[in-house]
């Protein structure tokens, strides 16, 4: 577990996953989502002086992707 908390990681995952919650259109709005918002996080730490990484841009993508597979579950069972 301590690669998660290393740089961050976690926070990357949770607003990543609440992104996709949040998303109310389809796969493709909540992967596009998932894209832009951790490609302009790494790109921040870029221009910052950091380096990009790689886990952390996959961390947030992953959690837009599940946050997103959630709100649709939630959708199929409860409508």
């Amino acid at each position: 577990m301590s690669w998660f908390t290393e740089s961050n990681r976690w926070k990357h995952f949770i607003g990543g996953f609440i992104l996709g919650l949040l998303s109310l259109g389809n796969w493709y709005t909540a992967l596009l989502v998932g894209l832009t918002v951790s490609s302009t996080l790494e790109l921040k730490d870029k221009l910052w002086g950091g380096q990009w990484d790689w886990i952390d841009w996959i961390v947030t993508v992953l959690g837009c992707c599940l946050g997103y597979s959630l709100s649709l579950i939630i959708k199929v069972f409860l409508v």
